[in-house]
């Protein structure tokens, strides 16, 4: 048995994205110490196959003694910059990095040639844990938010298990996310009580959706509830819509129905709703592929270098609602 330190410090999505490689060396008998930014504790504070989750602010130093303490066997470095590299010459170990293939998608972004490999990102990590366990147990993905029931503003209106659609509206960049005529046309097609979830910097989008769609079972949650909050929400919800985001990797983690809308990345990139095969049927990817500039970063920029957001703006909302609707039969 291994004390193994896994190192990603950052963002909410890529570290639910390792969270089968916690639970795999976790059972494989290994002990998993996981050290991330302290903003994103909460995404793995209660996962129960971690054994110390380790935090910092900005730098490695403010642990530096903690992470001698720990008499760390191996390191499995999965974020792979410059912080990870200090903590491995700090703490002197074997270690084990994915690759990034930042090479292969600048191909893609820059001359549209593909040579990435048909491989999610998650099939990466894990090669880079291989040492450590015989087989992956395809279970997917993990989210532990730690509550055992939807937050108090569910209340506000007569919003049931399995009986909403959350909308997600947030993305770290604005190439990724639907202009806002796009997002009310969505909550006035569709006929089930919705939920809007993201950030605090999404609250004024989100406000205007609530307030001026023809639906009236619109439930504005932009910026009023913790991470843990709308993972709870998304985990009883009959679908999700989302953007390439966080939230569509939560979601994946609780086996809901999801329909991933993708502006400016592609899934070519190895990081769509990572499922267990029989849960495969439950993701839907929306994406223009007739808008020949995409895809024009790897993560995305404030405004279309272009001018014309063509890869969202030519995203037909009926094509979404449909998808909705077909997971939801019956509702």
């Amino acid at each position: 048995m291994a004390k193994i330190l896994l190192i990603r410090f950052s963002s909410i999505g890529d570290i639910v994205l390792t969270t089968p490689v916690i639970r795999i060396l976790h059972n494989s008998g290994h002990k998993v110490v996981f050290l991330t930014k302290e903003k994103y504790a909460p995404v793995i504070i209660h996962n129960p196959y971690i054994d110390t989750v380790i935090t910092i602010k900005s730098k490695v130093s403010e642990v530096a003694q903690v992470l001698k303490n720990q008499n760390i066997d191996y390191i499995i470095d999965l974020h792979r910059n410059l912080r990870s590299l200090q903590v491995k010459w700090l703490l002197k170990k074997g270690f084990s990095s994915f690759h990034k293939l930042n090479f292969k998608k600048w191909m893609l972004v820059v001359f549209k040639w593909n040579f990435l490999p048909e491989k999610h990102i998650v099939d990466r990590y894990l090669y880079a844990a291989h040492k450590f366990y015989s087989e992956n147990d395809y279970k997917g993905l993990d989210y532990f938010s730690g509550l055992h029931e939807l937050p108090k503003l569910m209340n506000e209106v007569n919003f049931k298990t399995d009986k909403y659609v959350v909308l997600a509206l947030g993305g770290q960049h604005k190439t990724k996310q639907l202009p806002i005529g796009k997002l009310m046309e969505i909550c006035d097609k569709l006929v089930f009580p919705v939920v809007l979830l993201g950030g605090k910097e999404d609250a004024e989008s989100s406000s205007q959706i609530s307030h001026l769609s023809i639906n009236n079972n619109v439930l504005d949650l932009c910026g009023k509830t913790s991470i843990n909050e709308s993972a709870e929400i998304i985990s009883e919800c009959a679908a999700i819509i989302t953007h390439d985001t966080g939230m569509m990797h939560i979601a994946a983690a609780y086996k809901r129905n999801i329909v991933s809308v993708w502006g400016n990345t592609v899934p070519e990139f190895g990081m769509y709703p990572y499922l267990p095969n029989e849960y495969s049927q439950r993701s839907v990817i929306i994406e223009n592929k007739q808008v020949k500039c995409r895809p024009c970063s790897k993560i995305g920029y404030d405004r279309c270098p272009k001018g014309h957001f063509h890869c969202m703006e030519y995203i037909d909302t009926d094509d979404i609602v449909a998808a909705v609707q077909q997971f939801v039969v019956g509702f």
